[in-house]
């Protein structure tokens, strides 16, 4: 078991983790015609926003109650009304999801019940779902976000019902954050290739995947229809993603009585053997010939690429449930994960993390940590792009933001094929610091040349 450290300095270098409320907000994305509100400062919401823009290279439809000083100190709950009405009477959306900042929090208004007053008070408001979760700064990132809004959406519009009639056709997907477009489509098509169907929750594949509609649209493209929440209790099973996912899981099971299946992880030959499983018995169907062959492909590709795995040194630094994923594949691979750095400590799964020591901490401590450890491969997001130029280290983008490549949602390390790519990744980036030997790669190895005092001439015709 890896030891769980805490990192002692007085303030946080380059920060690994994101805010809690930006997590929220990334759920609530999600979710059909929805828009995300942050009951905070313009500031507040201004960072969040330029972060998921950089990312996801797509408009953002985040909103802000925009608290000044007056407000910091008489209440928002003035702000929070017209910040709802305006955005119904200019947006016209069908989901508002409201995620709290440390503005709000800290001063110690009761937001929730300030929520149900206007959503009762108001009849703009009543075809609208109102969701509100607590999420401010100081406590957790990006996961607890997530997590917290997720529940937050179950508990408001998912009814406490176990005597629906089941749908042996339906699965519930409660993803994690860290599930990119891509890892949502492939988990999607492994569904159904049992005959089955999912419904995801939130489902950012279709809103956040790179859509381009005719016309201007003020709220999410895409995402899990509102209606389509009051029908979980009708699926055959429930799948979540990630030990942050624990919780909505949980509280989806209890209100609606659906057996609930948790996987730390779908990254990797074990943990997808073990969904294929699962789905084969929901569905009463052997795995398709496809799947098969897709599982074979995965085989041959561990075989070519662990020569490019074994005992190669990793850094890795990451959230939670994303870390314990990663590390599990490379040490499964035969790589040695010397450097661990969780951005926050929520996860009881750290402990299990294949390393010595896991650190909570920032990218300063992953710097100095990989250092130490003489790490061949960093893996992070992208603002470990300076520790990478410093140690003179590849870097493998994981996790967000990643503002400097593209693609990054339709990248896919989940199931058979997503992990094949994700060697061929890693492999390719080991194969990329090979480079042809030439002679001066051996002058030093080479006996020094003896000087002559006869020049060369070249010999005289007569």
């Amino acid at each position: 078991m890896a030891e769980v450290l805490h990192s002692r300095k007085s303030c946080a270098v380059n920060p690994l983790k994101s805010s809690t409320p930006l997590g929220a907000a990334l759920a609530y994305l999600g979710m059909a015609g929805s828009v995300p509100l942050f009951h905070g400062s313009q500031g507040c919401t201004s960072f969040a926003l330029v972060s998921a823009v950089r990312h996801f290279k797509e408009a953002i439809p985040l909103q802000t109650t925009a608290m000044d000083e007056v407000a910091t100190i008489l209440g928002g709950a003035g702000n929070l009304e017209e910040a709802l009405l305006n955005l119904q009477k200019r947006m016209k959306p069908r989901f508002i999801g409201i995620a709290s900042t440390a503005l709000v929090e800290t001063r110690g208004e009761d937001i929730a019940g300030e929520v149900r007053t206007i959503v009762a008070r108001r009849e703009e408001l009543r075809d609208t779902a109102v969701v509100y979760a607590s999420t401010p700064d100081y406590e957790g990132a990006l996961e607890e976000g997530w997590s917290k809004a997720v529940t937050a959406i179950i508990a408001s519009l998912v009814p406490e019902d176990k005597t629906s009639q089941t749908d042996r056709r339906q699965v519930n997907v409660l993803p994690g954050v860290h599930q990119t477009a891509g890892d949502i489509e492939e988990l999607q098509a492994l569904v159904e290739s049992f005959g089955l169907f999912a419904v995801v929750v939130p489902d950012v594949s279709g809103s956040l995947d790179g859509t381009v509609p005719d016309q201007y649209q003020p709220t999410t493209a895409g995402g899990t229809q509102v209606e389509q929440l009051a029908d979980l209790g009708r699926a055959a099973h429930t799948i979540a993603i990630g030990q942050h996912m624990r919780r909505p899981a949980e509280l989806l099971r209890d209100r609606t009585g659906v057996p609930t299946t948790i996987f730390q992880t779908l990254t990797g030959l074990g943990p997808t053997d073990a969904l294929v499983t699962l789905l084969t018995q929901i569905s009463g169907r052997p795995a398709s010939l496809r799947l098969r062959r897709q599982r074979s492909q995965l085989l041959d590709a561990m075989l070519d690429g662990h020569f490019h795995f074994g005992a190669r040194r990793v850094a890795i630094a990451a959230d939670p449930d994303l870390l314990c994923s990663l590390a599990g594949f490379f040490a499964g691979m035969g790589a040695e994960v010397v450097t661990a750095i969780a951005a926050t400590a929520g996860s009881p799964l750290l402990a299990e993390v294949p390393a010595d020591r896991v650190m909570i901490g920032d990218l300063q401590d992953f710097e100095d940590a990989a250092k130490a450890a003489d790490a061949e491969l960093l893996v992070t997001h992208a603002h470990g792009r300076q520790a990478a130029e410093r140690l003179h280290l590849p870097l493998m983008r994981v996790g967000f933001p990643i503002f400097d490549r593209l693609g990054a949602m339709h990248r896919c390390m989940l199931g058979y094929r997503g992990t094949r790519e994700l060697i061929f990744e890693v492999a390719n980036i080991a194969l990329s610091g090979l480079h042809s030997h030439t002679p001066e790669d051996f002058a030093d190895a080479l006996p020094p040349i003896e000087e002559t005092s006869h020049a060369y001439a070249p010999a005289q015709r007569h």
